[in-house]
Parts: C-alpha cells; structure tokens; sequence
C-alpha cells in the first residue's frame, strides 16, 4: 500500500522503498524493518507517526464500533450531513464513498493503516468537512486504525461475533471496549451492559436509562415514530425503517452528528428523514407478501430482528457461516424456534465446511417445534418460504443481506437473496 505525500512516498512494503520513500511500519510489518533497511530507505516512522504528516486539521472522523448496527449507523449520519450541507466521506462495509458517489467497492470493513490515510487524504482533497467509517474489532487488535485522531468514537452494542478471530466472548468485549478508553469524545449506548469506557468526554443514548438522549416513547406504525428528550426539551423524528433496533441506531446517528455540528435537532431531525436505509439491512423486498431480507447472522442481531415482527407469523430462512464461530449455531436455531411459526434452515456461506454439518449445528438448538424444514439450497428455501406466505405473515431471509456472493470452499458464487425473491415473485 502507498500514499503519496507532498511528492514523498510513504508504503508499508519494504520491497517498494528507496532512498526517497519513508517505510511506515506497523504490527502487520514490522518484521520486515530490516529490509526496509537494506533496500536503501533511510526513513522509517510508525503508522501512530503518519498523523504528524498528513495535515488533517480540516476534517473531521468519526469512527463507528460495535457488533451490530455499524453499517446502518455510518449510513445514518452520512446521510444526515449530505443532506446538511456538508461534504462527506464514508468508509465501511459498502465501500468507499465521497459526497454520494461510491469511489471504490467493498473490501475490509476497515483497511489497513496507509489504507485510511489514503481515504481521507482523498475526502480532503475533495473538500470533506467529514470523514465516517466503521471500525471493526479486528481492525482495533490488529491496530489498522493507529495514528488515527477521531473527533468522535461511537459504540452501537457489543454481543458474540467473531470468536473464531477473538476465540472468547471476553477477549472481544475487551477489545471492542479498548477503542474507548481514550479521552476521546465518545457516544456510548448506555442500555449495553458490557461496555467499559473513558467517561472522559462521555455522550449516551438509550431508550431504558438515564442519557444524554434518551428516547422517551417509540411506535412502529407506517414505519417508525420517535420522541426523545436532550436535557430536558423534547425532539421527534419519524422513518420509514423498522425494529427496535434501528430506534438505536438512528438515535445514535442524531446525537453523533448534534455533537459534531452544533446544529440544532430539528434540523438534524428533519434531515434524517431523507435516509430511506440501507441495502440489505431490514430492506422490505416486497409489501404482498411481505418479504424483508437483514444482515442478521449472530444469536443476538436474529433477535433483534425477529422481536421486531411480534403481531406477524413469522417464517424465518437462515442458515451459519462455514468456518466461522461454531457455538453460535445452536444459539441461533434457539432464537428462530422463539419467535418463529415457520422455520427453514439452509445454507450460508458453507466455505470448507459440510452444509449438511453446519444444519446439524443449528438443528440442536431448535427442540420441540411444530415447523421446521431443512432446504439446503437457499435458492429453494426461499421459494418454499414464499410459497407459505399468506397476508398475516413475513419472510424473513437472514444472514447475508446485502452479498452478492455464497462461498463454497474458496469460491464465490453469483447469489443474492434480493434478486432470487424478486425473480421468484416475477414468476407467478
């Protein structure tokens, strides 16, 4: 990776440099120092050094964490400040964007440490006032955001993910709470029990506890209606997004951007009602029958989203991750067998694994139910689904949102759950 720096270029490759380069070194590279060395470079900085040579006075980062609601967060308020007037950039799962227009497609949540320099040398130089991305857990371990200064941190929830990375619940909570302990200004939901944080700085939302924007009241009906209170004077907004979840995630996006602005909530309101959502996360398909894909792939993010349909009979499609946390499976069979009339258990991303193995995982959590049935191919599953459907039910189809792939061994296959219903409702 390079960035180029007043005509200087700086690269985390120690065979990329020469006399005129500066080698920046990081926990993924510092091994390879010493050729950096012996290839002629005569500077070496480390990546927490790069700040000091990239001038970012004028811009603005915000850096979002959290096991869900990260992606729908970021949108939220980059949003919200398009239609504010600012100029924007935004960094994450979806890919890079700059004022609207996507610049490059999706590939790590958060890239390496050049990688976010890069991207906000180029916000920068097209004239951002602000700089949104997610932070991943793993980018937190792995120190890819290092050198990074941030006018604001935010944490939307932290549940189980990614224990095959982190191996335990523990060690990801203590991660996920290390991008906190800083002085930072910071924006905690205060209804999660597991976070830690610097209260230094310290904002909160939440919809049970005492915060700094605390929601007072919410319904669900035509979409969603929220009344909350910021020192004492009462602010709404309305959405056409659904679950309780997403009350979380757009009250997070108000209050990050009331702190980073200044600007008053009734206009921060108003303008977060231009967010129509994002592709993949509790994305309506279709109205009749009523068809909503969602991103859920963990015991808790299938909750919240399931919880969301309580008056529907629900008909639930998901599968689990092939070489991925392996104890959440049964967990998330659990879950689907509480809130769910219907039950069809497929295929995810199988990767290495045997389809018919990760089933058999999720099956142990699923006891006693009137209605279960394995389809292990998704494509199938999600017709049968749709073919159960009546006007009291909604098929959810969970786990791969917005992908455009299904990865079998090390290959990725053209799939998109939104394209496979549409192309099934086209049909009959």
């Amino acid at each position: 990776m390079q960035l180029i720096i007043n005509n200087r270029v700086y690269t985390d490759n120690s065979n990329e440099v020469d006399e005129n380069s500066v080698f920046v070194v990081s926990k993924q590279n510092e091994k390879f120092k010493q050729s950096a060395i012996d290839n002629g470079c005569r500077e070496i900085i480390t990546a927490s050094e790069l700040k000091n040579h990239l001038d970012m006075s004028s811009i603005k980062v915000i850096g979002i964490t959290g096991t869900n609601g990260k992606t729908t967060t970021a949108a939220a308020i980059y949003s919200i400040l398009l239609d504010l007037g600012y100029k924007v950039a935004l960094q994450g799962t979806r890919g890079f964007f700059i004022n609207d227009e996507r610049v490059e497609e999706y590939s790590l949540t958060t890239p390496v440490q050049l990688g976010n320099f890069a991207h906000i040398q180029k916000a920068i130089q097209n004239g951002c006032n602000f700089f949104v991305m997610e932070v991943s857990s793993h980018a937190i371990e792995q120190k890819r955001i290092e050198g990074l200064e941030f006018a604001l941190k935010i944490h939307t929830n932290i549940t189980r993910d990614h224990l095959d990375y982190h191996k335990t619940i523990e060690e990801y909570v203590r991660v996920k709470n290390s991008f906190f302990e800083d002085e930072s200004p910071k924006l905690i939901n205060k209804d999660d029990p597991k976070v830690v944080c610097n209260p230094k700085n310290g904002f909160a939302y939440s919809l049970e506890n005492p915060s700094t924007y605390k929601v007072d009241a919410y319904s669900f009906k035509n979409g969603m209606h929220v009344m909350f209170n910021h020192f004492g004077k009462h602010f709404s907004f309305s959405s056409m997004m659904m679950g309780i979840f997403n009350v979380y995630n757009l009250m997070a996006a108000v209050a990050a951007v009331h702190i980073t602005t200044k600007k008053p909530l009734e206009e921060i309101c108003e303008a977060l009602e231009g967010f129509g959502g994002v592709s993949g996360r509790m994305e309506t398909i279709s109205v009749n029958p009523l068809v909503i894909v969602d991103f859920a792939h963990t015991p808790d993010g299938m909750d919240e989203v399931l919880k969301s349909f309580n008056e529907k009979d629900i008909i639930c499609v998901f599968g689990a991750g092939g070489d991925r946390d392996k104890l959440k499976r049964p967990l998330m069979g659990t879950v689907a067998a509480k809130y769910s009339k219907h039950i069809i258990v497929t295929s995810d991303n199988p990767r290495f694994e045997d389809p018919d193995m990760i089933i058999e995982d999720i099956l142990a959590g699923i006891k006693n139910h009137p209605s279960v049935l394995v389809e292990i191919n998704r494509k199938e599953a999600i017709k049968k689904a749709i073919d159960m459907a009546d006007e009291n039910s909604v098929v959810l189809i969970l786990g791969k949102g917005d992908e455009s792939t299904q990865i079998i061994y090390d290959k990725k296959f053209p799939f998109s759950d939104k394209e496979e219903v549409l192309k099934i409702l086209n049909k009959e």
